[in-house]
């Protein structure tokens, strides 16, 4: 059984929701960034989201654009992203997902990516800007099926595409709580409710929630209905806002803590 399908089946049995982290990853350098996920690994987090630093992050809002901003400068790339995956898998068993775009992939090199990051001990990928129709040409080149597909809805997705979109998808599905960029204020989880209840209608993949989700009581009210809650923009926030405070990663450590405990209480 996969770390993805596994860590889901364990929660549904103790009755809570995946709590899903967003980092930048060597945001605000490597060594920080391990360090930073250490803590809120500790700290409850069920799934991580590594993101690839990319110069034009378009579907991220200010916050997470600054944060790629800071690891280019760093000198990150997906070579280096790739070591810290591995580097992460020393200490954790919980799935990681590699979130990015596709512009840097396909100039690394579909096959060798796959090949990478499969050994690096990554169990998916998420490309903000390939869409089903388009992703062929990467996933043909890949050796095996050991890297989850994950794949985004939109609270716009008719229900003819969302059943392609799920067709295609392995891992989970991503369904985007607004419309907008990440970190954009608000979120409406009636919409995210119903458009959950139409996909779920269609596929068995856990679905999990993010965009615009930053407190405990939003987790908590997701958490009412999804299979997970995806938070990055309130986490990058924090490490923003706290990049020369030596108390970071206990900072963030209880941030995680508070999103974790409200995946349980509903």
């Amino acid at each position: 059984m996969n770390r993805i399908k596994e860590t889901f089946e364990k929660l549904k049995a103790k009755n809570e929701k995946a709590l899903v982290a967003f980092v930048t990853a060597g945001d605000p350098n490597i060594k920080k960034s391990l360090s930073i996920i250490k803590n809120m690994h500790k700290a409850g987090v069920d799934i991580l989201e590594l993101g690839i630093p990319f110069s034009d992050p378009t579907a991220d809002g200010p916050v997470i654009q600054r944060a790629s901003a800071r690891a280019l400068k760093q000198g990150v790339n997906i070579k280096a992203v790739l070591k810290l995956t591995k580097s992460i898998r020393e200490f954790t068993n919980i799935p990681i997902i590699l979130f990015g775009y596709y512009n840097p992939i396909h100039l690394y090199g579909n096959k060798k990516f796959y090949i990478d990051a499969v050994s690096a001990g990554a169990d998916g990928l998420l490309i903000v800007d390939l869409p089903p129709e388009e992703s062929d040409e990467m996933t043909n080149e890949w050796e095996g099926n050991k890297l989850a597909l994950i794949r985004l809805i939109a609270l716009t997705t008719p229900k003819d595409r969302i059943k392609k979109i799920a067709d295609s998808a392995s891992g989970f599905l991503y369904l985007v709580s607004k419309i907008g960029v990440t970190g954009s204020a608000g979120i409406d989880t009636t919409l995210s409710a119903d458009k959950f209840k139409i996909i779920r209608s269609i596929t068995d993949l856990p679905v999990c929630v993010g965009f615009g989700i930053s407190t405990p009581e939003h987790v908590s009210s997701v958490a009412s209905f999804a299979d997970g809650i995806v938070i990055g923009s309130a986490f990058e926030k924090t490490i923003e806002k706290n990049i020369d405070n030596p108390e970071l990663e206990s900072i963030i450590a209880k941030q995680t803590d508070e999103y974790k405990k409200a995946t349980k209480n509903r």
